[in-house]
């Protein structure tokens, strides 16, 4: 591996015909996609296709624009995502197509077509060897994900509530995890609640993927021989009364995505796009997103995910921050902020850990060479 990987950037400003589209080809041309030989291979493109009542989520536009270069190039494209673990639109294939149709994903607008990578259940699954693995030595990884010939991550790089950021190794390492590989990643911690703080509102038994939260007293309660540790509850509690006891679960989470992108991109042609566009402190899993932290800033490809996630982590830091955010909150509630965009809106991540392990296992380098055009 080289000692830095080049990663290539542009804005949003257009002033020619074809507007976004024809500068994210550009782009990826730019980032070097055509020395790949996509000639008659069947090309997975990865994206999220956004929980229902979430509008943060990439527009068709980006996935069309990626699809039909693919085409271009000789390639055989269609987008794909996995199941989820928790209760919502995306939970088997059936609605998570509804909800991808309803979102404006379609044969008709991409130009190719979608395939639940794990199946109607989210149970077709291969498990792959997970190289230099610590955590895991095998993914549970969706199966038409691991048919295809090469791989594209097409990301929308945001925030997280549990991972700080959600770039190209969150949209490829969780994204691709059939559900039992999700509750693989997720199985390091599991989260109390604080009697005292808890209101009783509920609405973290709404977002819990196990029922596993009942109220005694008018309090919540967590039965932990239920709970899958996916950790939504704590983002769905306005009043901080949940938490992780397992003061590592958020870095062993962060390490297991990298490994789980490991097992994704080892040993086959990948390369990897970010846009870095609304800018959300919520994963767009959720079924709504709250306030930017930063403006719009553009689009990114390289083929190390390592320093694609690192660049566009730096972009996002160096970016003017907005008010009336969660950041904003935050400091309302006492929270001393600091220059770590990813701490300030949620601190209970461990951010840099996912980059850390990613680049001590071989997925890629965190040094890079940031290409502007």
């Amino acid at each position: 591996m080289e000692k830095e990987s080049k990663v290539f950037f542009t804005d949003f400003r257009v002033t020619q015909d074809g507007g976004i589209e024809a500068k994210l080809k550009k782009l990826c041309r730019k980032a070097g996609i055509e020395q790949i030989d996509f000639y008659g291979k069947f090309t997975a493109i990865k994206i999220h296709f956004g929980e229902d009542g979430n509008l943060s989520f990439l527009r068709p536009d980006y996935a069309r624009a990626v699809a039909e270069l693919v085409r271009e190039l000789g390639g055989k494209p269609f987008l794909t995502d996995c199941n989820t673990l928790y209760p919502g639109y995306r939970k088997n294939a059936l609605d998570h197509l509804d909800c991808a149709q309803k979102h404006g994903f379609s044969p008709a607008t991409t130009g190719c077509q979608i395939i639940i990578g794990d199946g109607l259940k989210g149970t077709d699954e291969i498990d792959v060897p997970v190289v230099n693995g610590e955590y895991c030595t095998k993914a549970h990884i969706g199966r038409a994900v691991m048919d295809a010939d090469i791989f594209i991550s097409l990301s929308h790089f945001k925030g997280h509530e549990a991972t700080g950021f959600g770039g190209a190794i969150k949209n490829i390492g969780m994204g691709c995890g059939s559900r039992a590989g999700k509750m693989d990643q997720h199985s390091s911690g599991k989260p109390e609640v604080n009697q005292d703080a808890c209101k009783g509102c509920r609405l973290c038994a709404k977002e819990c993927g196990s029922d596993a939260i009942t109220y005694k007293n008018k309090k919540a309660f967590i039965n932990q021989e239920i709970c899958k540790g996916c950790g939504r509850c704590i983002g769905a509690c306005n009043f901080d009364a949940i938490y992780n006891p397992n003061g590592s679960a958020n870095q062993e989470l962060d390490c297991k995505m990298a490994e789980y992108t490991q097992a994704v991109c080892y040993g086959r042609p990948c390369f990897h796009i970010n846009i870095i566009r609304d800018v959300s402190p919520w994963c767009d899993c959720h079924a709504f997103n709250d306030a930017p932290l930063i403006p719009n800033l553009g689009m990114a490809a390289s083929f190390d995910p390592v320093a694609l996630d690192q660049a566009c982590s730096d972009l996002c830091n160096q970016a003017t921050r907005f008010d009336n955010t969660q950041i904003t909150d935050n400091a309302g509630r006492g929270l001393k902020l600091t220059k770590d965009l990813w701490n300030d809106s949620s601190p209970e991540s461990v951010w840099n850990m996912t980059l850390v392990h990613g680049e001590k296992i071989g997925l890629g380098t965190r040094k890079y060479i940031l290409e502007k055009f």
